[in-house]
């Protein structure tokens, strides 16, 4: 097997992947994303020498680009380019999420600020706004009355990016100072952190402190649903315990960050992850290999 692991930038988490790989004694190139040029109608050669592509790139518009291109050519890439694409937006994530019948916030959309603000005063101050794409926890905002409802639409109407004016309004879930991350590796949750802040905003890249939390037989069955409704790979489920509703998947992660998740959970991540890739890849080479000719059109 040779693998090729796709990133903008080596992080701690690249850092943990290789020395898993070496550790394996797979084969991998590491590819920096901002020095590829691609011939759409020529696919490049060197592609072809790759049973897998790990996606790790931190630009989420430029990994899946890439992911898309190379699927093209036929290089299984991990996690797919439509798991990704449906991960990077919450909207999608969301609607997958509903369509699966998975309990998740109560959302609203618009796309004026007038009917913005009709939406988060049915769901009731305090409301969060956030943008549809994008991570770490940037750009949210708790609104707690309509002043803040209409100073915070008012900005985010004045931003470039036409996605700044699609306007996603989640119900503020009260949860105890603490949210879950669960990573979900092919059919199973292989463990869950709890990321407990004194601000609501309960993210590691915003300060928050990670902690073991055990994968109950309930919270197995409602990730690897999650997982599944976006199309399953390797997936981080986040998720609020509501005091009255009790667990809600919140987002989806498709090129999760997880290095301080190892520690807390005393589980290999990086292992687990190749364990996936690698057992995929070669599963996929071998389908591949064995597949029937096509049948030939009868002329009529």
């Amino acid at each position: 097997m040779r693998l090729a692991i796709l990133t903008s930038r080596i992080r701690v988490e690249e850092k943990l992947l290789v020395e898993a790989l070496k550790q394996r004694n797979v084969e991998f190139d590491i590819i920096d994303d901002g020095e590829l040029l691609f011939d759409l109608a020529q696919p490049a050669e060197k592609w072809r020498a790759y049973d897998a592509v790990f996606s790790r790139s931190v630009s989420q518009s430029r990994g899946l680009a890439v992911s898309y291109v190379l699927e093209s050519w036929g290089i299984p890439v991990f996690n797919s380019a439509a798991v990704t694409a449906t991960c990077n937006d919450k909207l999608l994530t969301t609607l997958a999420l509903i369509r699966a019948g998975l309990p998740t916030p109560r959302t609203m959309l618009a796309f004026a600020a007038e009917q913005a603000v009709q939406g988060i005063e049915t769901l009731g101050y305090p409301a969060v706004l956030k943008p549809v794409t994008g991570s770490w926890g940037r750009l949210l905002a708790r609104v707690n009355d309509r002043d803040a409802a209409e100073a915070v639409l008012e900005h985010q109407e004045t931003l470039g990016s036409y996605q700044h004016h699609i306007h996603y309004i989640q119900q503020y879930v009260a949860k105890p100072r603490r949210d879950i991350r669960a990573f979900v590796v092919g059919d199973r949750t292989i463990c869950a952190i709890y990321r407990t802040s004194e601000h609501w905003v309960t993210n590691t890249a915003r300060g928050a402190v990670t902690s073991n939390c055990p994968v109950t037989p309930e919270l197995d069955s409602l990730c690897t649903r999650a997982a599944q409704a976006v199309g399953g790979g390797i997936l981080a489920v986040d998720l609020l315990e509501d005091p009255d509703e009790g667990l809600l998947v919140n987002e989806i992660n498709a090129t999760m960050e997880f290095r301080n998740s190892i520690a807390p959970t005393g589980v290999d991540i990086p292992q687990e992850m190749l364990n996936y890739v690698l057992t995929t890849a070669h599963d996929s080479a071998g389908a591949r290999l064995i597949s029937p000719e096509p049948e030939s059109e009868v002329v009529r």
